[in-house]
């Protein structure tokens, strides 16, 4: 998930944070960005809490990752969850510090004990007791909090910490690492809880990365689009001049297709839309030549060029 591919993206960011600096005048200082980044990470903690004390806890669901390992104690031990966040986490804090940066180790730490607080004193109602809607939503919040609190450059989960030091070591992908962590708890929950909540918190744990995902890109996640047509050089004039975006002219020769082998060399487009741009691209394309035939593939991050970025990337 985008939670993990964030953190690997974001190591020489963080690093590179971390180093000693010139000072700065009054004008160069980069106040609002510390502003922002801490108004993203207390509201990631609120929106995290609400999911927690408004839907999964009353209901005995729970998550993946540390959050669930803490919560799954809490319901076994009776130990309060706040406690137990806190605790849980501490190794991966430092972890963090270690692989990344000391700057992200701090927002790491600030994320999780401000959660641990939130928890603590912050009553919620309980807004629902079906079961679906308390998946969905509960991991929804959940998500949500997660998304911001990465945003604004902690994290309130050390699971993808641990998972990025395993797969350093191992060689299997951080990917792998986390499914096979959350396997195994909520194959404990299915054990001391029942299966039935052990596949609602399953549920919730799709719920909450899909949430997280969403959060991370927003609804302008990159697109990659390479385009092969006869007619190259319009729809490159269209995406360029009438479009505003830009493009990249791959050197291709034509192999075998529908009407027969044509061993000719051809200009092939390639370019970066977000995927609200698709249709848009698709129409203009047809117009040009129906008989264009077009790849798409999702991209997780992009740097430089002509890549609009949202107001919320701009806060990364």
């Amino acid at each position: 998930m985008s939670l993990y591919v964030l953190i690997q993206n974001s190591i020489e960011e963080f690093k590179h944070l971390a180093k000693p600096r010139k000072k700065l005048n009054a004008k160069n200082r980069k106040g609002p960005g510390r502003f922002s980044s801490l108004f993203l990470l207390i509201l990631g903690i609120l929106s995290a809490c609400f999911g927690l004390k408004g839907f999964l806890l009353p209901n005995h669901f729970i998550d993946g990752g540390v959050t669930g390992i803490s919560m799954l104690i809490s319901f076994l031990s009776g130990l309060p969850l706040p406690l137990l966040i806190v605790m849980i986490n501490i190794p991966f804090v430092i972890l963090g510090y270690k692989q990344v940066g000391i700057v992200f180790a701090i927002k790491t730490a600030l994320a999780v004990l401000g959660l641990g607080l939130a928890l603590a004193v912050i009553d919620f109602p309980d807004i629902t007791h079906d079961k679906l809607l308390v998946a969905v939503f509960g991991g929804f919040f959940l998500g949500a909090g997660i998304g911001l609190a990465i945003r604004g450059g902690g994290v309130l989960d050390g699971t993808e910490v641990l998972a990025l030091f395993v797969s350093r070591k191992a060689g299997m992908s951080v990917g792998d690492l986390i499914l096979l962590f959350n396997i195994l708890i909520f194959s404990a929950a299915a054990w001391f809880l029942d299966f039935e909540r052990a596949m609602y918190s399953t549920l919730t744990y799709l719920s909450a990365s899909k949430t997280i995902d969403f959060v991370i890109h927003g609804l302008e996640e990159y697109t990659g689009v390479t385009i092969v047509s006869e007619r190259s050089e319009e729809i490159r004039r269209i995406i360029v001049y009438q479009m505003g975006w830009g493009v990249t002219l791959l050197k291709g020769k034509r192999g075998y297709g529908s009407h027969g082998e044509k061993n000719h060399d051809m200009d092939v487009i390639y370019t970066v839309i977000t995927r609200l741009e698709i249709n848009k691209l698709k129409g203009l394309i047809e117009r040009i030549d129906p008989n264009a035939f077009m790849v798409m593939h999702s991209i997780n991050d992009s740097k430089g060029g002509m890549i609009k970025k949202n107001p919320l990337h701009r806060l990364k």
